[in-house]
């Protein structure tokens, strides 16, 4: 930026007053009374308005439920567009998250895939009393990439004509645990348990299937529904009656308490947009 001036002029009261000011130029601030103050005091405002907002910009460390890593990621482009605080987030199993936190992991908010760890971790002290609530209670898929090998019934798994049957870890992740439960109350748990490939978290087992490691296997319908449509393959809704709700509790935890962008985030997650965006993946409240 070229000064003009009226500029100098100002600070020649204290340095050299007799310096020699060469001529205005078209694409320079004016020199004459009255126009180039103004001028300059608008882009200083400009400037410590800008300087501002990005020293009140904070961040937040958030452990994430591997089933909500696609919600997640939109929540998290709006929230940054909107309030200017930065989300980093990660994403795995919950049970994982528990250890973790409990062992001094950087985490300030916690978004789980179910509600007894945070439950607990607000018992012993972990979280912030108070900022616990429901954000979500999540659906049960047993999923194939394969287009038409999953009927609507799920007939397929009392056929058991599939090597390999994938699932997330059921001591960590609540998905896996459900996909027990199912099967239990099937009555196909034992006869399908040797075809089971482990996942470390629901991402994983997601991930076995669409490889084709796994024929087919349980996993969030968030994974594989956006906007009320099957994205690919083919698959069944587990019903609501073969599994424990699966209600996924959020909160501020207590390496959050203070951050005005841990805060932040547990509002917006609360709002109408932030909600349109999760039952746009199945998920229901």
């Amino acid at each position: 930026m070229v000064w003009s001036a009226t500029y100098f002029q100002m600070f020649s009261m204290t340095g050299r007053s007799d310096r020699k000011l060469r001529p205005w130029r078209g694409n320079e601030i004016s020199n004459r009374p009255g126009q180039a103050l103004p001028a300059v005091f608008h882009a200083v405002c400009a400037i410590a308005l800008l300087a501002g907002s990005i020293a009140h910009a904070g961040e937040v460390q958030v452990a994430v439920a591997a089933n909500f890593t696609a919600p997640m990621k939109r929540i998290a482009a709006q929230f940054e567009q909107e309030t200017g605080h930065k989300v980093v987030a990660s994403f795995g199993a919950t049970g994982a998250f528990y250890a973790q936190i409990r062992n001094g992991a950087p985490f300030e908010v916690l978004l789980a895939a179910d509600d007894q760890i945070p439950a607990r971790l607000e018992k012993e002290g972990f979280g912030v009393p108070g900022s616990r609530f429901t954000y979500a209670i999540g659906k049960l898929v047993l999923w194939s990439a394969k287009g038409g090998l999953v009927d609507d019934k799920g007939e397929v798994l009392k056929q058991g004509s599939f090597a390999h049957l994938s699932i997330a870890n059921p001591k960590v992740a609540p998905y896996g645990a459900a996909a027990l439960e199912a099967l239990k109350n099937l009555g196909l748990l034992n006869a399908l348990e040797p075809k089971f490939v482990q996942g470390e978290n629901i991402s994983q087992a997601f991930q076995f299937v669409l490889s084709g490691n796994a024929t087919l296997g349980f996993v969030a319908m968030s994974q594989v529904y956006e906007d009320g449509k099957l994205k690919s393959g083919s698959a069944w809704m587990v019903p609501a009656r073969l599994y424990s709700p699966i209600r996924q509790d959020a909160m501020i935890l207590q390496r959050g308490k203070g951050n005005p962008a841990a805060a932040a985030l547990v509002t917006h997650l609360k709002s109408n947009k932030a909600k349109g965006v999760i039952m746009s993946y199945g998920y229901d409240f």
